[in-house]
């Protein structure tokens, strides 16, 4: 069948007004949930001095909990968005994660805060996988790396929030304030999505259309034999690893490298995350939406080109021990944890069939969280630890800057993925979705 065609005749299902509104309102959702799972990073420091917690404690506390029940009920989550109604999915889990996010804030004790992190990670699991699985289905596939390149513009508008406006909060009311502040507007947003969105049919926007609902062995056997969605969802991991790991710990190296209170250290990096992060995500899109890059061999060319290029200041930034290269070498580097996000997600979406979008999605989301809030918090907090211990000291300055060095070239690893995944996915994109560029 002629996906030209096909395309044509479906765009009509829905106006346009519909569908940018549609991920107008995922993209604010995105926000809220980046914001209020990195806030902890920008009060990292007060809380883990509040509770007298060691580098890796703290970063066991405020990442790991989250993290294990995020992944673990993910899996679940998205194989119920894939035969039930996404819309009240999504409304559901946003309004569970912002209670959740404002029961840290008014949490007096190490087990109370805990119990708001593993709330914050149930709820979340329901976010993502839905959200993508529904903006696939507004928009045909040539367009849907565009598509969903706008909605990961809440990647930066969500760290700008949990930085810069959570850290300004949390210097003038106390870190509890941010939580609060940040979880009401999502219960409010939850019922927004519940009474203006509308549940769209399932690949209506593909060549291939089917009916079936594949089990869970049956989706994961697929992305198997998808060797560039593996390899997709490994860039994106590995890419979470390098970029958010390296930011979850930034504003605690800000303060105890420079001397800077919690205000301002999120100031630092705030309007960079905002202003840089939406130039490049912005920026990616518009490239996206050009006739020349609906080959995916080019995006992922493009992506391995962005990420491998963007490692060096990576390192850089924490090497230095000037505030100003610091600086500078953050208005490169964080921007470039923001632009591959889009591309991927709208990749990925073409790599699997209908019935499995949402599922694809929570297996990346997994890889990437694991990575991102296991392995990188408590992996820089245990070095961060064991540096300082060998100099008969406390975790310090110094011991942080050693443990985020290591880390930093990661970045290269995601390149070769990204490199692999070039390699076969116009065939893998057809085989799912029989929809071919070239």
């Amino acid at each position: 069948m002629n996906t030209t065609v096909v395309d044509t005749r479906q765009s009509s299902a829905s106006s346009s007004i519909e569908r940018w509104y549609v991920v107008v309102v995922m993209c604010l959702i995105y926000a809220i949930n980046i914001a209020d799972r990195y806030v902890v990073s920008t009060v990292l420091e007060p809380v883990r001095l509040e509770l007298r917690l060691t580098d890796a404690g703290v970063g066991f506390l405020t990442g790991v909990p989250l993290a294990l029940f995020y992944v673990s009920f993910g899996i679940p989550m998205s194989w119920l968005a894939d035969r039930a109604n996404r819309r009240n999915i999504l409304a559901i889990s946003l309004i569970v994660w912002s209670g959740f996010t404002a029961l840290c804030g008014i949490s007096r004790t190490y087990w109370q805060f805990l119990a708001g992190r593993v709330g914050v990670g149930v709820g979340e699991a329901g976010g993502t996988p839905p959200s993508n699985s529904i903006i696939a289905d507004y928009f045909p596939a040539d367009r849907r790396p565009m598509a969903l390149g706008v909605f990961a513009l809440g990647a930066p508008i969500g760290a700008w929030l949990g930085a810069d406006i959570a850290g300004a909060v949390a210097h003038l009311y106390g870190w509890r304030a941010a939580f609060l502040a940040l979880g009401i507007p999502g219960v409010v947003m939850g019922t927004i999505v519940y009474l203006t969105i509308r549940e769209p049919a399932r690949g209506r926007m593909d060549a291939c259309n089917e009916d079936s609902k594949p089990s869970l062995l049956e989706s994961a056997a697929f992305l198997w034999r998808q060797k560039a969605a593996f390899h997709m969802i490994m860039a994106t991991g590995v890419c979470s690893l390098w970029g958010w790991g390296l930011i979850w710990w930034t504003p605690t190296f800000l303060m105890r490298t420079y001397s800077l209170n919690v205000g301002e250290a999120g100031a630092v990096t705030g309007h960079i995350h905002l202003a840089g992060g939406l130039l490049a995500t912005a920026g990616t899109a518009w490239i996206l939406s050009r006739p020349w890059m609906v080959d995916p061999r080019r995006v992922v060319a493009l992506l391995a080109a962005g990420v491998g290029l963007a490692t060096i200041p990576s390192f850089i930034a924490y090497w230095t021990q000037s505030l100003w290269v610091a600086k500078s070498m953050f208005w490169v580097f964080i921007p470039a944890i923001y632009f591959y996000i889009g591309p991927c997600m709208g990749l990925m979406q073409n790599l699997a069939p209908p019935r499995m979008r949402a599922m694809f999605t929570a297996w990346s989301l997994l890889v990437g969280n694991v990575f991102n809030l296991i392995v990188a918090p408590q992996a820089v907090g245990i070095l961060s630890d064991i540096f300082a211990a060998k100099r008969g000291a406390v975790a310090d300055a110094a011991s942080l800057r050693l443990a985020l060095l290591i880390l930093a070239p990661t970045g290269l690893w995601a390149v070769y993925h990204f490199y692999m995944a070039g390699r076969t996915i116009v065939a893998d994109q057809e085989n799912a979705a029989g929809y071919s560029p070239v």
